[in-house]
């Protein structure tokens, strides 16, 4: 099987990275009900906000190696930029291909070899940042997080810089019920031990993290702790002119700010996923969320869906969805594996 999935922005319909026939459009919403990948089944969706979609996803199924000869799998990449989307497209078209680069160069896929695919397309893109900020400044303050799960060899690796989140749903064999696992770590300014590892690294900074509107910030600008791109908050060559003020801290700062290494609730979204068919899944959980974000506003969700694409921002954020089902095969043997990264760019 070759390449699957690749939705981009609503407005320009999605990209087919191979043979099937291409996800659905319904105003907003981009959706694959549902598809086939290596292991078993999937569904996606994604739903826009922003003015220009910030968000990318991507489903690789086959090779997980540029060589023939080397190992195969299923890729699953969510990657929610924010600053722009120039990040999360760089990320997107790119992290895969340099897996595979160096999946050949090592025959098998590991969490050392995820780790250097996250560090070559990190490298990579804080140089195309250098190259460009000139004549487009507002590309350093491009990021993204970063969440990616790897089938391989019975084994399912998840690696994660960021807040978004990778939740297993478990079958309990003596009660039959279906449990949420959380395998990700989120990289919030909003929980405690996160906010005190900033401070830990920071310990001369008391401004490291600010509450500002009831919301914890990083320099009082941006919720996540670990990214990709945000070359403003990693190298202090980018807080000057010409980078818009909004931008630029008032002080200057030694090391990188940000490395790159609770949007939803785990088990409300497995018993979703375990209650409706596999068909349109991914759909029916944006929808859940959409209901979510309508209820807290006080607005009908019918209204909701009607509000136009930068005013719907006010109301949600740009949201991606990936349901990858497991065939029994996998399911009895594979074993998780984390990996959490703190990445430091060259200065």
């Amino acid at each position: 099987m070759g390449s699957c999935w690749k939705p981009s922005a609503v407005d320009d319909g999605p990209r087919r990275g191979g043979s099937e026939a291409s996800g659905r459009v319904d105003g907003l919403l981009w959706y694959k009900d549902l598809g086939q990948h290596a292991w078993g089944e999937f569904s996606m969706a994604v739903i826009q906000a922003n003015s220009v979609l910030e968000d990318q996803s991507q489903i690789e199924s086959g090779p997980l190696s540029s060589t023939k000869s080397g190992p195969v799998g299923t890729f699953v990449g969510v990657y929610d930029g924010h600053g722009g989307s120039e990040a999360s497209t760089y990320v997107n078209e790119n992290l895969f291909c340099n897996l595979q680069r160096i999946a050949a160069e090592h025959r098998a896929i590991s969490e050392h070899v995820i780790q250097k695919a996250y560090l070559a397309t990190e490298e990579n893109f804080l140089s195309m940042v250098k190259k460009k900020w000139l004549n487009k400044p507002q590309i350093a303050s491009a990021g993204t997080c970063c969440l990616v799960g790897i089938l391989c060899n019975g084994l399912l690796y998840t690696a994660n810089v960021g807040d978004s989140r990778v939740v297993l749903g478990k079958i309990e064999t003596a009660t039959k019920e279906v449990i949420a696992v959380q395998l990700s770590t989120e990289h919030n300014a909003s929980i405690e031990s996160v906010r005190d590892e900033l401070k830990s690294i920071h310990p001369y900074d008391p401004k490291i993290v600010v509450l500002r509107q009831r919301v914890w910030r990083v320099k009082g600008l941006i919720q996540v702790t670990r990214s990709l791109g945000d070359a403003y908050l990693k190298n202090a060559e980018f807080n000057r002119e010409p980078l818009p003020l909004k931008f630029r801290l008032p002080e200057p700062f030694l090391k990188p700010i940000l490395i790159p290494n609770r949007p939803y609730r785990n088990q409300e979204a497995v018993d979703i996923v375990n209650s409706y068919p596999r068909k349109g899944i991914a759909r029916k959980l944006v929808e859940a969320a959409l209901q979510e974000a309508a209820k807290k506003r006080e607005v009908r969700y019918s209204d909701l869906r009607k509000i136009e694409r930068g005013v719907r921002r006010h109301f949600h954020d740009d949201i991606s969805v990936v349901v990858v089902f497991l065939s029994t095969r996998l399911k009895g043997g594979a074993t998780p594996r984390r990996t959490q990264f703190s990445l430091k760019p060259n200065i």
